[in-house]
């Protein structure tokens, strides 16, 4: 039984320590970009904190039979001054699965509550940040029905 609900700061270090895995994934295919600072997932740790304290930011958390399997944050942003959607996004930077099996379902579960209550909020797209070699979020999104906007292209200099 999956269920997806509001985080609480019970649920920080987990987030936490999700996507510090996450972050030592992403560095593994893109060292540059992705390399991770020092001291990395405390400072997370206390970001995360002031979001799911912050009644404007879109936290949520799934469980599956009462354990942690991943979590989906979302801010509402104005589009930039040159762009008119006819509303604000819905960002979704960090969002994880604990299992890549689990991205069509409880990553499709978190992605749909979020969208959901951002919808109700006002904003009129979704905007969702994923690693280029992350294959199993990539096909969870298209399935979805998102599409690729725009990529980001990086060298060390």
């Amino acid at each position: 039984m999956i269920a997806i609900r509001s985080a609480s700061p019970g649920d920080v270090a987990a987030i936490a320590e999700l996507m510090a895995r996450r972050r030592e994934t992403y560095e593994r295919y893109q060292p540059v970009f992705w390399r991770r600072a020092a001291g990395a997932q405390a400072r997370h740790a206390a970001f995360l904190a002031t979001l799911v304290e912050d009644p404007e930011a879109i936290c949520r958390v799934a469980e599956r039979e009462g354990r942690f399997a991943g979590f989906a944050i979302a801010s509402l942003v104005p589009p930039p001054p040159v762009y008119d959607p006819g509303g604000p996004a819905c960002t979704l930077d960090d969002y994880a699965v604990v299992d890549d099996g689990d991205w069509a379902t409880i990553g499709a579960d978190l992605l749909r509550a979020l969208t959901e209550e951002a919808a109700r909020r006002g904003a009129v797209q979704v905007v969702v940040v994923c690693g280029h070699a992350d294959e199993a979020k990539r096909e969870a999104l298209r399935l979805a029905g998102l599409s690729i906007a725009a990529e980001w292209w990086t060298a060390p200099l």
